[in-house]
């Protein structure tokens, strides 16, 4: 008996977000001249719907809508699925990111787009339930309307399709006027609007929605602005900001790593998804910040990351892999959370009692009756809470964070994607070279060039670019 009831073209791709559906009832086809040439010939419609291995909602609407042969049915008959890896072809996901934009849409992934047969995009966006929910149509109800407009009313598909080509056109169209003139009023209004926007009790910069998504870049930045005015509010933005973000839970506070973005503004609950560029200039800001201050907590949360990198993110031949679920066993989250019996029985009395304290694990928990570790009172606070010094308190929690990933790592782990990315692994390959040379680490400086030399090996073309 077979393991799978169904097949379609994805199977042969390399591509582990592709080959995730390869199996679904819809009848993917790869993005190429098939699909197009078969939209043309039966007279359909496109979809096409982008996103990548370790995308949560990418998951759940495959769960929801692609995975029921029902709805597979309908959207077979109709139209011609196509599946889209946005990291294997970042031009196609930018083209119709753009075009959703045109819009009037918030973008995301998964990105779903309608086409016409030649390949013009007509409607679209992100995440379609399968029922009528969150104020959207069901995806049901979205391919029935598009099927009856496309049967009786074409003329209104080619009209939209048209305008947003035409607009997309202007788009691509440079107006070069020469580069803009570098002035410190512009670096000003920057900071000035960083300030604004500063979240003085748990760093970060709010955002609608009250997302909060690790602002490195933006950190660097005010570094600069920092080093060049003496100002103290740049630096404390980038403090705060650092030390709240390595203390809570977008951060593994056991396996180490740094989470794709917070869902509140107090970083404690993530979209639990580990983006290898999220950790490289999240590395970058911690090394910056260690240069202006010498704080040694930055060195430690820099090796902290990159301990991480080296034993779950790094290939057998040194290069690294892209990313990290945030779902297993289909659940967000799964595999990182934890409940106060389960530490207490892994660890004696004693070392149990302060790793709840440390790690923030009650009984009631604080993520959906389970607990997401991490650290809301200094490392002080909790040594003077247990009469001990922060040294004697750190030998303690090494043993329980060791004891706590030992029974961790035999859970089901969440998806890797194992693409190994060119531009993903400069950032890398840099934030190691940087440590290297920052903490002058020999080991930092040997995955760096173990990872170049497979990229110089393995991802040049014969122009040797």
């Amino acid at each position: 008996m077979p393991e799978h009831s169904f097949s379609n073209k994805l199977i042969n791709e390399k591509s582990p977000y592709l080959l995730q559906h390869a199996h679904n009832p819809v009848n993917w086809y790869p993005w190429g001249q098939e699909a197009f040439e078969k939209a043309k010939s039966e007279d359909k419609l496109l979809l096409v719907s982008i996103g990548y291995a370790t995308c949560h909602w990418c998951h759940v609407m495959e769960r929801e809508s692609f995975e029921d042969p029902e709805l597979a049915l309908y959207l077979n008959k109709h139209f011609v699925p196509v599946k889209v890896d946005r990291e294997e072809r970042p031009d196609v996901d930018k083209i119709h990111m753009d075009a959703l934009h045109a819009l009037g849409q918030q973008g995301g992934w998964p990105l779903n787009m309608f086409l016409t047969p030649e390949g013009k995009p007509v409607t679209g966006g992100t995440y379609f339930p399968p029922k009528p929910m969150y104020g959207r149509k069901s995806f049901r109800e979205l391919l029935e309307n598009l099927v009856y407009i496309w049967e009786n009313e074409r003329e209104k598909i080619y009209s939209t399709a048209d305008e947003i080509t035409s607009h997309l056109q202007q788009q691509a169209v440079p107006s070069y006027n020469g580069l803009p003139e570098l002035n410190w009023e512009a670096e000003e209004k920057a900071v000035a609007q960083f300030m604004e926007s500063f979240d003085s009790r748990h760093g970060g910069f709010n955002q609608q929605p009250q997302n909060k998504f690790p602002p490195s870049m933006g950190l660097m930045h005010l570094l600069r602005h920092y080093d060049r005015t003496g100002n103290a509010m740049s630096l404390e933005m980038v403090e705060k900001t650092l030390q709240k973000m390595f203390a809570g839970g977008i951060y593994d506070q056991l396996g180490g790593g740094l989470s794709r973005y917070s869902t509140d503004y107090e970083w404690l609950v993530p979209h639990f998804e580990k983006m290898l560029y999220d950790n490289s200039l999240f590395i970058w800001a911690l090394i910056e910040t260690f240069q202006v201050t010498r704080n040694p907590l930055y060195e430690t949360a820099v090796r902290d990351v990159l301990t991480y990198v080296a034993r779950d993110m790094t290939s057998p031949q040194g290069a690294f892999f892209s990313a990290e679920d945030a779902d297993s066993e289909g659940v967000e989250g799964k595999f990182y959370l934890w409940s106060k019996a389960e530490v207490t029985e892994i660890l004696d009395a004693e070392t149990g009692k302060l790793a709840c304290a440390y790690w923030d694990i009650t009984e009631k928990g604080n993520f959906e009756s389970s607990n997401i570790p991490n650290r809301p009172m200094s490392d002080e606070e909790v040594a003077e809470l247990f009469n001990i010094t922060t040294e004697e308190m750190q030998i303690q929690l090494r043993s329980a964070r060791e004891k706590l990933l030992a029974v961790r790592s035999q859970r089901i782990r969440p998806l890797l994607d194992d693409k190994v990315l060119t531009s993903w692994n400069a950032l890398m390959i840099s934030a190691f070279a940087r440590a290297a040379r920052v903490f002058e680490d020999t080991d930092f400086e040997m995955r760096a060039v173990r990872a170049a030399d497979f990229i110089f090996e393995n991802l040049r073309d014969e122009s040797g670019r």
